[in-house]
């Protein structure tokens, strides 16, 4: 059996094939907006319904039952309601988004119109990484060419809801993909996580109810209308419908995004099969990989053989995250990796918590001891890692991953976490004594 499939990304071929992605007429003779108008002609609690049949979960890297989102938000009566699709992709060795925005723009907006019918929204937005300028521009002119079609603007699709799409572009932070923070980016606000609860369902954008999804959960919903819940979920796995684009990068010989269904692949797989990864370059061996981007779990060569699924991921300690998978040959040190990995949490936090501002910054200095042992550092003191640094990096870890304010803290070490326990002998080489 092919290891690829082509159920999101029906279409994207019209890009390479030199059709315009941006016009509504060839979307249309593709079978565009013909799940639009079937949810014109549909209650909400039918769409939710197949929504919930198919079993799509957040594509965001939550995981979040996208059918029990829209339900809870459903049966929220206060009004306005708004719609707010997350396209900050800042987690690195993530690109998938981008390729949605880029070759199946329409699709992207078909997904978020269909949420606006069911909750009668008010308005939608698309809130995109202040680094995709050019992606912005290009869904404007989407949104203009839908706007011009009648399926966006005043009584659109014939439904009788007036409704619009507008693109927000964010300035680089990394933790605006944290639903709340990027609600209060939207607002002007300082783009930091809120405390819920509230949830943003009850209390979102300009504290009104808000449904947020990500760019690949939103152009999910078209193809889950038109084939219905039921056929969706048997094309994935029984507990997570439908396919999964994944994002190869590293020392993989083919780099880019996949499709494939979930359930019916294996990371060996997917690493080696020639039509995904097709294996190391350079004819070295696997070291390890690093899954869900920056926040996801590493896992080794023993694990290869897991299905990739968010079930049997999360059984074997791993996670789809946000569908990344960088992959690492042996001639990469796991400390020096990590230490890149936490610079860049201490970059990107916001600052707003201790466990994560601090916590990150201490992190950093011990695997700096690890990774240079017996060398003098600027000021002409050597370091030198001991067991009491490795028992030390225990607890910042733990104390991180349970006390910091939002997702970023709770996951910035899980990548350490996860290292030592596959590479701890690497841990331990640079280790002499105690204090």
């Amino acid at each position: 059996m092919s290891k690829l499939i082509k159920m999101l990304t029906e279409g994207a071929s019209c890009a390479e094939a030199h059709a315009d992605p941006l016009s509504v007429t060839e979307y249309e003779k593709a079978g565009g907006f013909a799940a639009l108008k079937k949810a014109a002609s549909s209650t909400p609690e039918e769409i939710i319904a197949e929504v919930k049949k198919a079993k799509l979960l957040g594509r965001g890297g939550a995981a979040y039952p996208a059918g029990s989102k829209w339900e809870h938000l459903l049966h929220i009566e206060e009004t306005p309601k708004y719609i707010v699709c997350n396209a900050d992709e800042g987690e690195p060795g993530t690109f998938k988004d981008r390729l949605i925005m880029e070759k199946l723009p329409l699709k992207l907006l078909e997904g978020i119109i269909i949420a606006g019918l069911v909750f009668r929204a008010k308005a939608g937005y698309i809130y995109v990484r202040g680094e995709y300028r050019k992606l912005q521009k290009r869904l404007l002119a989407a949104i203009e060419n839908v706007r011009a079609a009648g399926y966006l603007g005043k009584n659109i699709a014939g439904s009788g809801l007036d409704y619009d799409i507008h693109v927000i572009s964010g300035a680089g932070a990394y933790v605006c993909g944290e639903n709340s923070a990027l609600l209060n980016s939207t607002e002007g606000k300082v783009g930091r996580p809120r405390i819920k609860p509230p949830h943003l369902a009850e209390v979102g954008l300009f504290l009104q109810p808000t449904l947020v999804n990500n760019v690949e959960s939103f152009a999910n919903i078209p193809l889950i209308v038109n084939m219905g819940g039921d056929a969706y979920l048997q094309a994935g796995h029984p507990d997570s419908g439908g396919s999964k684009l994944i994002c190869l990068s590293g020392h993989c010989r083919n780099r880019g995004v996949f499709e494939i269904p979930l359930g019916k692949v294996t990371l060996r797989e997917a690493i080696y099969d020639a039509e995904l990864g097709g294996g190391i370059s350079g004819d070295r061996k696997l070291k390890f990989f690093h899954l869900g981007g920056q926040s996801g779990a590493i896992g080794s060569v023993d694990q290869l053989d897991t299905v990739y699924s968010y079930t049997d991921l999360r059984k074997a300690g791993l996670s789809v995250g946000s569908g990344a998978i960088v992959v690492m040959d042996e001639s990469v040190s796991i400390i020096e990796y990590l230490k890149g990995v936490t610079e860049f949490f201490i970059h990107e936090s916001c600052g707003k918590c201790v466990p994560c501002r601090e916590g990150n910054r201490q992190l950093l200095k011990i695997l700096n001891k690890l990774a240079v042992p017996n060398l003098p550092d600027h000021s002409g003191v050597v370091r030198q890692a001991t067991t009491d640094d490795l028992e030390t990096l225990r607890r910042l870890i733990r104390t991180m991953t349970d006390a910091s304010f939002c997702g970023l803290g709770q996951t910035a070490a899980a990548a350490l976490n996860s290292a030592w326990k596959h590479f701890k002998t690497e841990f331990e080489a640079n280790v002499r004594g105690t204090k």
